[in-house]
């Protein structure tokens, strides 16, 4: 599901109306049909029932006044309040504004002098706003009439259905500088937008439908986004199916490099979650005086005494035993409850570049690596990291905001600049590669937010990558079901109460889900 900003949005509508001969007013009235069925499935039957659209002048104005007239068909009581005069429109949206007023709909300009008279009142009584305001195109801060209309909205307690996006949400930034519509729902329209994918954006949209409003699927492949949603069609796609005479020796031998005092949960964590998710043997390479905790915590995962500093932690000397491990997997797994002593950080330095297999690299792992990225480069794409924006910002010298800002641009940096695979964690989580598409994550809630759920994310990706996934299809398609076991739990457990075992066990129904066609996030419409 690709992910448009609104420049690529303009050109492809520009590519179907004057590559191809579409008349504009073709994809409006499309439009209009889609937010209607968006409607009808929030509303239900919309005969009797009142609405009211606010509609600007430009063409998102243009769509409401076509769901404007297709709902009074349908027989709704339909108020569409313009926040312009009406010979300010132009082009299809006049046109679609005259075929609303011709068959006797109901037509209110608000000016600054009348607003508060006449929308207040009225929008009480509304069993729907539909917010048709701005579009795409908007930047800036909202002000005058459309920035009164918006407040009324908002305070109006009413549900409210967005077209396209949230009037005054910047849809490349997904941010607003100045008041937004805070929607129940959105009917966003040929293509996701990046502000309805990333926060605050995300949640001001609510509820997101995509709508297809007729622009062949060539328009929008001669774009050439590079920026995909990860949705049921390519997770299905991507999930490794096994054949009936497998054993565990074909589904995956992963090595995890880790452990400390204090932090054996971590490791245990990380390889159990690789074995829930297919890996059929898996060895944890842990400190030889925490080997013995590590039996008692874990049943179906192998243990590897090595030797281990005076702080209980992985040594120096460990590094020949821990590489020929990893020569003897298909994966290895490293960081998950390191620590930050030296020495452990000098092996993780010494281990990760000298291996040849996939390797992900998470936590303490990270944190080796801080003013040495130079040594990630020897691993090229067989190298995944998983850094959360703190981490990221220690690894790339950027600052904390400026990564957070922009997390799709500072996935992409690093990964082009160190040719690896870069899955940034956050609220949704991006998965980059040094050429190619970079996959956005939408499962996932605020659950997630506990420790250990990090070290299941790196045993999932472990797991898949034993199973034969590249590492930009495992760290991508590992962000999925990460985050839809952590949905499948919500439904039982709450979010507050969520810990990061919990995920662990309903990894296998994250898997039956997966590949019953789960669809998380977004619906489409036709």
């Amino acid at each position: 599901m690709k992910i448009a900003t609104s420049e690529q949005m303009r050109d492809i509508d520009k590519r179907a109306i004057e590559g191809l001969g579409i008349p504009g007013l073709t994809l409006m009235e499309n439009a209009g049909k889609g937010v209607l069925s968006v409607i009808e499935d929030i509303a239900g039957d919309v005969r009797g029932k009142s609405f009211a659209v606010i509609c600007g002048k430009g063409n998102n104005g243009g769509d409401g006044f076509v769901v404007s007239r297709l709902l009074r068909e349908k027989g709704g009581h339909v108020t569409v309040f313009l926040l312009a005069r009406a010979e300010e429109v132009s082009g299809d949206a006049s046109v679609n504004l005259e075929r609303f007023v011709s068959m006797g709909g109901e037509l209110k300009e608000l000016t600054e002098f009348n607003i508060s008279d006449q929308l207040a009142p009225a929008l009480s009584r509304m069993h729907l706003i539909v917010d048709a305001i701005y579009g795409t195109g908007f930047k800036g801060k909202t002000s005058g009439l459309a920035a009164q209309a918006i407040e009324l909205i908002n305070s109006s307690a009413r549900r409210v259905l967005s077209v396209d996006v949230p009037s005054g949400l910047d849809c490349d930034t997904a941010r607003a500088d100045g008041d937004c519509v805070r929607s129940h729902a959105t009917a966003t329209l040929a293509l996701l937008k990046k502000g309805l994918v990333f926060f605050p954006g995300r949640k001001l949209a609510g509820e997101i439908f995509l709508v297809d409003i007729g622009i062949p699927d060539d328009c929008v492949e001669k774009e050439g986004i590079q920026l995909e949603m990860i949705d049921n069609l390519l997770t299905k796609e991507w999930f490794p199916t096994r054949e009936p005479d497998v054993h565990k020796g074909n589904c995956g031998k992963i090595a995890v490099v880790g452990g400390s005092i204090g932090l054996t949960g971590a490791i245990a964590l990380c390889s159990l979650a690789a074995v829930r998710t297919g890996a059929g043997l898996v060895t944890a390479a842990v400190p030889e005086s925490l080997n013995d905790i590590l039996e008692v915590k874990m049943t179906e995962p192998m243990t590897k005494p090595v030797p281990e500093t005076n702080e209980r932690t992985l040594s120096i000397r460990a590094k020949d035993e821990i590489i020929r491990l990893v020569e003897s997997c298909d994966v290895l797994a490293l960081g998950p409850g390191l620590s930050r002593n030296s020495e452990s950080a000098a092996l993780a330095r010494e281990v990760v570049p000298s291996v040849t297999k996939p390797t992900v690299l998470d936590a303490d792992g990270l944190n080796a690596f801080v003013g040495h990225t130079d040594l990630m480069a020897k691993c090229g794409k067989r190298l995944i990291i998983t850094p959360h924006v703190v981490e990221m910002s220690r690894l790339s010298g950027e600052e904390p905001d400026t990564v957070a800002q922009d997390r799709i641009g500072a996935a992409q940096r690093f990964a082009t600049k160190f040719g690896i695979v870069v899955l940034l964690k956050g609220a949704p989580t991006v998965v980059a590669q040094p050429q190619g598409t970079t996959y956005v994550n939408p499962t996932g809630n605020a659950g997630l937010a506990s420790g250990g759920s990090g070290d299941v994310l790196t045993g999932i990706i472990a797991g898949l990558l034993g199973q034969g996934l590249s590492t930009v299809y495992a760290a991508s398609l590992g962000a999925y079901l990460h985050g839809l076991s952590a949905d499948v739990a919500k439904e039982k457990l709450g979010e507050e109460g969520m810990i990061a075992s919990d995920l662990v066990e309903r990894i296998p129904e994250a898997i039956l889900r997966l590949r019953a066609g789960w669809l998380a996030g977004f619906s489409r419409v036709s």
